[in-house]
């Protein structure tokens, strides 16, 4: 297997609605990644797409993205894992560099939430025969996590809000994030309950975007670029499907499984992480991944937050360019955008959002309801 390096990157600005077709959205991000690894051309595309089948009556995105983007005849597939979907694209990418098949592919991701209802959508990644059927979605998964949670190791109703008020303050200046509005603690305590105890700003947004990159051999990936960032891992782990079947529901064994897979290949460990982008569609699944990867003990993960040790200059930064709460999560786009703004703070290119001597950037990613999780490391 080839090492493997990310040689270009695209974003576009993540917005509630788009008034520009699924199609124009992906290929726009493939051509500015192209454009930036200073390619006209690649050997195979990837497609991360949760809900066009169903929001957009669309299937075979990615032979139609390649075509859009004038990428006619390369290996084009749609890749998919749920609400991992975008980290599963770039696996993808990175196994078909790693093992030969391809010397130059791209990964992207692309999602149009705002046509249709994607909360009934997106509730699909639970068991539809056991769970979905009784009115479970990811909200009301997420809901019952956090409040065994805060049962088992009481914590206070409030205990979870600085997470979002993080993301918020770091999206202020991230061009492409969909809010720029800072919030405050008292703000999360009044936004409403969804599912009770969740708020509305203890969850990730509706919204559309799209984003790309291009990967390379690494011993080839200064021919594209000066600044080239590294896969150092790249690693899948699943758990057993519905929370209710887990033995400690509150333990995200997939996540501990993949980070550990990962870390071995990488020859890394939590010390060495100088940041960590966190799947934080629901605050408490961000503490919850924070204990599993093991930069806090079971019943901790909260602290981070509430003593303020997740910010840029924390302890372990999180959510660095505003995370999916407040960059926003077009869900088969987001860990695109994630591994984009990973090669923007490695590169020291993150201007006020930069951390500070970054080495190793940590992504992960999941899948329902931690059913799939994706850990890729990062560095230079």
């Amino acid at each position: 297997m080839r090492q493997v390096s990310i040689v270009g990157i695209g974003q576009l600005l993540v917005q509630k609605i788009y008034a520009q077709s699924l199609r124009w959205l992906g290929a726009t991000a493939v051509r500015q990644a192209m454009s930036d690894a200073g390619v006209s051309q690649v050997d195979a595309l990837f497609a991360g797409n949760m809900l066009s089948d169903e929001l957009q009556n669309q299937k075979h995105l990615a032979a139609l993205i390649a075509d859009e983007a004038g990428l006619r005849g390369v290996e084009a597939l749609q890749i998919r894992a749920a609400t991992a979907t975008g980290a599963a694209a770039l696996r993808m990418a990175y196994l078909a560099v790693a093992s030969g098949e391809a010397d130059l592919a791209v990964a992207v991701g692309v999602e149009k939430m705002s046509e249709g209802a994607a909360t009934p959508a997106l509730a699909k990644a639970l068991d539809a025969r056991q769970e979905v059927v009784s009115g479970a979605t990811l909200i009301s998964k997420n809901a019952d996590l956090m409040r065994l949670y805060m049962e088992r190791y009481d914590m206070p109703e409030d205990g979870l809000v600085n997470f979002a008020v993080n993301a918020h303050q770091n999206a202020l200046t991230n061009p492409n994030a969909l809010f720029h509005k800072k919030i405050s603690a008292r703000d999360v305590r009044q936004s409403r309950h969804i599912v009770p105890p969740i708020r509305l700003l203890d969850c990730s947004p509706i919204c559309d975007g799209a984003a790309a990159v291009v990967l390379a051999p690494r011993n080839e990936a200064r021919a594209y670029t000066d600044k080239p960032v590294h896969i150092l891992a790249s690693s899948v782990a699943t758990d057993r499907f519905r929370i209710a079947e887990r033995p400690n529901p509150l333990t995200l064994e997939a996540a501990r499984l993949s980070a550990q897979k990962a870390f071995r290949r990488a020859n890394v460990n939590v010390q060495d992480i100088s940041f960590y982008e966190v799947h934080d569609a629901f605050s408490i699944m961000a503490c919850l991944l924070l204990e599993a990867v093991g930069f806090a003990e079971p019943g901790d993960g909260w602290r981070l937050a509430a003593d303020k040790k997740i910010g840029l200059r924390g302890q372990i930064p999180i959510a660095t360019l505003g995370g999916l709460k407040a960059r926003g999560h077009p869900i088969g786009a987001t860990a695109l955008y994630q591994t984009a703004e990973i090669v923007q703070q490695l590169t020291e290119q993150a201007g006020k959002n930069q951390v500070k001597n970054a080495q190793i950037g940590l992504l992960q990613s999941v899948g329902g309801a931690a059913a799939t999780v994706l850990t890729h490391v990062f560095g230079v």
